[in-house]
C-alpha cells in the first residue's frame, strides 16, 4: 500500500470522504484503538448512533458484514472487511474527566474527545455535537451481570478495518489516548482513503509514506 496516512499517537484527524468511497483503518504495530464518528457532510445535525446500529444489526459485536446508522435511520457505513473482528459501540470516547474519574489523575492527559473536537471545528462540529464514537479494534468484556472490563486489543500488527461510505461523510479518526485501552503503550494509526474504483484520494494536511 502507498500514500499512508499517519495519526501520531495520542492525536485525531477529521477528512471528508464521498459515498462509495473506502475507508480502511490499520493498526501498524498492534494493540490500538481508534475511535471514530461519523457525519453526514449534506447536514451535519445527522451522525453516527451507537443505539440506531445496535437496534438495526441486533448485535453489540460489529464486524464485517454489518452497517454503521445515523440518528435518522440511515446506513452510513458498510464494513466491507474487518481482519480482527473486535470492535466496541458501548464506550464513550476519552475526555479530560475520563482520566480523573476513573484513572485518579489529576493532572492533564490528552484524550480523544478533546482530539476529535479539535479537528473537526474545520467543519463547524462542536464538541456536543460529538457522538458515542465506534471503537475500532478495542476490547470490552462483560460478564453475565453486565459489568464491563477493557482489555488489551487482540489486534495484531497490520489488522484492519474498511469501510464503505454509504452517504458523502465527515469522518473524525483518533489514535486513542487512553492507557487501558491500548494496553499501556501509546501507538499511530494509519489510514487510507479509496475510490470505489481503488484511486487512492488525497487527504490534505497529511505526511504520506510508502
Amino acid at each position: 500500500m502507498s500514500a499512508i496516512n499517519t495519526i501520531p499517537p495520542q492525536t485525531g484527524a477529521a477528512f471528508e470522504i464521498g459515498k462509495g468511497d473506502i475507508l480502511t483503518v490499520i493498526d501498524p504495530f498492534g494493540k490500538q484503538v481508534s475511535d471514530m464518528v461519523l457525519f453526514n457532510k449534506a447536514d451535519k445535525k445527522e451522525k453516527i448512533s451507537s443505539g440506531k446500529t445496535m437496534d438495526f444489526e441486533e448485535t453489540i459485536l460489529l464486524t464485517k458484514g454489518n452497517y454503521l446508522w445515523s440518528n435518522r435511520s440511515q446506513k452510513m457505513m458498510e464494513i466491507i472487511e474487518d481482519t480482527n473482528g473486535r470492535n466496541d459501540f458501548l464506550l464513550a470516547p476519552c475526555s479530560p474527566e475520563t482520566f480523573q474519574i476513573m484513572y485518579n489523575n489529576p493532572s492533564y492527559h490528552p484524550s480523544c474527545l478533546e482530539n476529535l473536537n479539535k479537528n473537526l471545528l474545520q467543519f463547524d462540529i462542536e464538541i456536543d455535537d460529538i457522538p458515542t464514537a465506534f471503537n475500532i479494534f478495542m476490547n470490552v468484556q462483560f460478564d453475565k451481570e453486565g459489568k464491563l472490563k477493557v482489555l488489551p486489543p487482540t489486534s495484531k500488527e497490520g489488522d484492519l478495518i474498511r469501510f464503505k461510505a454509504e452517504m458523502d461523510l465527515i469522518v473524525g479518526l483518533t489514535a486513542c489516548s487512553a492507557e487501558d485501552s491500548n494496553g499501556g503503550i501509546f501507538k499511530p494509526i494509519h489510514f487510507i482513503v479509496t475510490t470505489s474504483e481503488g484511486i487512492i484520494k488525497d487527504i490534505p494536511d497529511f505526511n504520506k509514506s510508502s
